[in-house]
């Protein structure tokens, strides 16, 4: 069972500052960190696929979450010092982590709760996800840091701190995406570097631009809350091993147009009879030119399956003849919950993508930040999904929650 706990602790990561011993050209979260990592460590596993040595994807999947969880509780000590303290005092830290998050996580569906003291407590478990998932950590750390380090060039430590990063992302190198990755740098045509440099600039569009918010979440951020709500809600109507993997990563890529586009707010895309169709038209045409070509020709075919009409319910017939759009939750859970038709929930995406930014609006209203709009976009929202159950799961109970 989701809980409201559960959407406050994915959302509390949005205030959580990273680099505040530095001066920084922006604000850097936790949870933009997180969601930007998830995007790396896709990147790197398919590198993985392509060689014959791709990782289980749920258990990347979860650990990406497992490890988000941790950091959650973790985080107001700094990375140098929480390694080194993982390393020496890694039992102690972790039962107080499981501790903490006890409440609101163990009662998820699933087995969930098993898998995550599992994970933190076995080394040996998911062993070859957690190196993809190390590696992708420091490459976002790395992203970060190349930005910052151009405004700290002259502070004391930071030179150390360079020479640590490049040391962590080098233990990595065995991974072929890694060596693509840095590969990329100095070359003009930039491929999956620019691909993730991209997504990262996902971080910096702030979400209800032109609404004051606490917090002021970014789309990058919106994304791994989306992901995160989605394969919660994926476990709990147990669905197939492919189904969850495209409920996480259809939310976490659903508005990736939006790295081309910008977060165009919806009472825009509603205001002029024809300009919705308009934008999709142009995020279909800036994806195709613009960000596909930077990834492999065989990975194209699932980003496009995710982000376009990714707010439908589909399948791909197995037998090669297309996609299958606008099937009923029922229909889907009946012929198609099996991993051949690749089936994607996009209904459950577009619930979780609104209730996501129903919550952006309850928590700055809470916080005392309740501009007019804001609270009429909170309402409206609410009055849409307040009763949505979906394939069982009662979503419209979150929805509930938050109107108050």
């Amino acid at each position: 069972m989701i809980t409201p706990a559960v959407v406050e602790t994915l959302f509390s990561a949005a205030s959580m500052t990273r680099w505040n011993d530095h001066a920084r050209p922006g604000q850097f979260t936790e949870l933009a960190k997180q969601a930007h990592k998830m995007i790396i460590a896709w990147v790197i596993a398919r590198c993985e696929e392509d060689r014959g040595d791709g990782p289980d994807w749920l258990r990347l999947v979860e650990g990406g979450l497992f490890e988000f969880l941790q950091r959650v509780v973790l985080t107001d000590i700094k990375p140098p010092v929480f390694h080194r303290m993982m390393e020496r005092h890694g039992p102690r830290l972790n039962r107080f982590v499981l501790e903490k998050l006890a409440g609101p996580f163990e009662p998820l569906a699933g087995g969930f709760w098993g898998r995550f003291r599992e994970y933190l407590e076995d080394p040996l478990y998911s062993m070859r996800e957690k190196v993809i998932l190390r590696a992708a950590h420091f490459l976002a750390t790395d992203w970060e840091f190349r930005m910052i380090y151009r405004f700290n060039r002259d502070l004391w430590g930071i030179e150390e701190t360079r020479r640590e990063i490049e040391i962590r992302v080098g233990e990595h190198i065995d991974l072929a995406g890694v060596r693509e990755i840095l590969a990329r740098r100095g070359m003009a045509e930039k491929g999956l570097f620019a691909f993730i440099d991209l997504c990262g600039q996902l971080r910096f569009q702030v979400r209800w631009a032109q609404l004051p918010r606490v917090p002021a979440t970014t789309v990058l951020e919106h994304l791994f809350v989306v992901a995160s709500l989605s394969y919660f809600a994926a476990l709990e109507r147990g669905s197939s091993p492919r189904r969850l993997r495209n409920a996480f990563y259809g939310g976490l890529f659903h508005d990736l147009p939006e790295v081309l586009t910008r977060d165009i707010v919806s009472p825009v895309k509603r205001s002029v009879e024809g300009i919705e169709e308009l934008v999709k038209e142009y995020e279909k045409e800036s994806m195709e030119t613009r960000l596909l070509p930077l990834l492999p020709e065989g990975w194209r075919r699932q980003v496009r399956y995710l982000t376009e009409d990714e707010f439908s319910n589909k399948v791909r017939d197995p037998s090669g003849s297309g996609v299958r759009t606008g099937l009923v939750p029922s229909v889907m859970d009946a012929l198609y919950d099996a991993d051949e038709w690749d089936p994607f929930d996009g209904s459950l995406v577009e619930a979780c993508d609104k209730l996501a930014a129903m919550v952006e609006a309850a928590l700055s209203i809470r916080n005392g930040v309740r501009p007019p709009a804001l609270e009429r976009a909170r309402r409206e929202i609410y009055e849409v999904y307040k009763d949505t159950v979906i394939g069982g799961v009662d979503l419209g109970s979150l929805f509930r929650a938050f109107l108050d």
